[in-house]
């Protein structure tokens, strides 16, 4: 009998395929005494297994690549982490064995974490999935992971984590559905820069039975268990049919009645330059540099090194637009030599902007690098600051960018409410606005990102969010500047005929999503994405929004 769930769509396709589910975790290591003398051993086993862990993963972020590549540099730098270590060795010390101590430290930082405000809880799906790794090897039994298969399949799972997305294979898996995460989480991330479709935040989905057949739809979020026939059929229709306007879509993005809106493509790193280049990116709308600072916690890195790295990416969009976001430090991205250790709610404390101007020798080194990459080049650079509060922030980047002899435009990333609020004041002082919806979006609802309890606050078509958009949008426009949307509500081709409606200049989103954006976006007038958005906006629910956004679409 057919049934439909719904959870979050977070990455667009259909897929029809048998279920897998994950392999389960670690199960936890019995609690037995070892003798004294056995203690320097096992604490050798321990650091062996750790080193052996961040080793793998790093391995698969250098596999990966580009965003991935970062997130899995740092939970390897989560794995190493000294005082977890030491607190490791300890309890090895008054008579634990290797892998008791290790599911004991981590499940006390576990707690500590759960915690620590919203903004660090999120981080426990990957503290558990370290340590699941390292009793793992410790036991001498299979890492929990993707299923082994020579058949196609739907991946079901609770969460997943980030080192099982990275390197999941698209031959293989089709799709995959979880019950935690939301719309901005890691894997949703990931699973749009691999073009997987993908649903999460869907209750119940581990109790999906092993080779049931299921369908996904990872544009509505709509889960079809045991589909007929006819529903298989319809929905291959619609992804055939999608796929036919993907490829007769090319060239700029622009409203069927020649309104330009730029398309860019949000990098991690050069090894996402490729699918960038290849999808018809006009630039790059965001350039996370957080890549570079992750090799190494301890130290920032040399000024050569960044040139090298940001030459690599500037070269790749000659006459082309390239929007560089300067280090975001701080919250889920702690680095050693920049960040507080003891913050009781590092998400409302000193990060990003703040975290350069405390360090200003770091962006110096960071601005200088971006211009001398820039040098000779027929690039259009321009170069933001994240978690700008308000003009005094503006203010003192736009003056470190001049001090450094930066010839660029300098802008704002618009990712705390009080920006949006007071957009024009900001616009005072700096050359553009960047709207990072998924920061904002936390920030307005008081909801982490990478929880999925708190989704439904997630949601880019919340009309409070829009809101802010638009607000920012009609700041810039008064002042003759420019306002793009870098956060993931670019990628929903829907929402992105929405924000243009709203006033947005230039959308940014993974490489994945452009041919999706740029095919909708091309069937309708700006009048037409300017009333989709007022309704949008008249709505008093995400769900409203979206559905009012369609109707006035499609003629309804």
């Amino acid at each position: 009998m057919e049934t439909t769930l719904r959870g979050v769509g977070v990455s667009h396709g259909v897929a029809v395929g048998e279920v897998r589910h994950m392999g389960t975790a670690v199960l936890e290591p019995p609690a037995k005494q070892i003798p004294a003398e056995d203690a320097e051993r096992e604490q050798g086993r321990a650091r062996k297994a750790v080193d052996a862990v961040a080793a793998d993963l790093i391995a698969r972020g250098n596999l990966a690549g580009g965003e991935a590549q970062a997130v899995l540099e740092a939970q390897a730098l989560m794995a190493q982490d000294p005082e977890l270590m030491a607190d490791v060795e300890r309890r090895i010390a008054v008579g634990s064995t290797a892998e008791r101590a290790v599911y004991d430290a981590f499940a006390a930082y576990r707690a500590l974490l759960a915690g620590a405000g919203e903004y660090l809880a999120g981080r426990v799906a990957d503290l558990d999935d370290v340590r699941n790794r390292i009793v793992a090897r410790l036991l001498g039994v299979p890492m929990p992971g993707v299923p082994d298969s020579d058949e196609p399949y739907v991946l079901i799972a609770r969460d997943l984590a980030p080192a099982d997305t990275a390197l999941l294979d698209p031959t293989l898996v089709l799709g995959f559905v979880t019950e935690e995460g939301g719309p901005t989480s890691h894997s949703a991330i990931l699973a749009r820069a691999l073009g997987v479709p993908a649903v999460v935040a869907l209750p119940g989905a581990g109790e999906l039975a092993e080779g049931t057949v299921i369908a996904v739809d990872g544009s509505t979020g709509e889960i079809f268990v045991n589909p007929s026939t006819e529903k298989k059929a319809e929905l291959e229709a619609a992804a055939a049919a999608r796929k036919a306007a993907l490829a007769a879509s090319s060239g700029p993005g622009a409203t069927s009645d020649g309104h330009k809106v730029p398309l860019l493509a949000n990098v991690g790193g050069p090894a996402d330059v490729p699918a960038a280049v290849e999808a018809g990116a006009e630039g790059v709308g965001l350039f996370r540099t957080e890549f570079l600072f992750l090799d190494d916690s301890k130290t920032a890195p040399s000024e050569e090194k960044q040139i090298e790295a940001y030459r690599q990416v500037l070269e790749a969009f000659p006459e082309g637009r390239v929007v560089v976001r300067v280090l975001d430090a701080g919250a889920d991205k702690p680095l050693e030599f920049l960040t507080p250790a003891d913050e009781p709610n590092p998400a409302l404390g000193v990060r990003g902007l703040r975290t350069l101007l405390d360090h200003p020798d770091v962006l110096r080194t960071q601005l200088t690098a971006l211009a001398k990459a820039a040098e000779g080049l027929p690039v259009y650079l321009e170069v933001m600051a994240p978690m700008v509060a308000d003009r005094t922030d503006a203010k003192a980047f736009a003056d470190a960018c001049r001090e450094a002899g930066l010839r660029a435009k300098f802008g704002a990333m618009v990712e705390i409410p009080s920006a949006a609020l007071r957009a024009r004041s900001i616009l005072q002082e700096v050359e553009f606005l960047s709207l990072g919806t998924n920061d904002l979006a936390q920030y307005t609802f008081a909801a982490d990102r990478q929880v999925g309890a708190v989704s439904r606050l997630q949601d880019p078509w919340q009309p409070a969010l829009l809101d802010l958009v638009a607000l920012s949008a009609e700041a810039a426009k008064a002042e003759g500047k420019s306002c793009g949307v870098c956060g993931e509500a670019a990628s929903d081709p829907l929402l992105a005929c929405v924000l243009t409606g709203l006033g947005v200049t230039s959308l940014s989103m993974g490489a994945a999503s452009i041919p999706y954006v740029r095919g909708t976006l091309a069937k309708y007038t700006l009048a037409q994405c300017e009333r989709a958005a007022a309704a949008a906006r008249a709505a008093d629910t995400a769900e409203e929004a979206r559905a009012a956004a369609q109707a006035v679409l499609s003629g309804e």
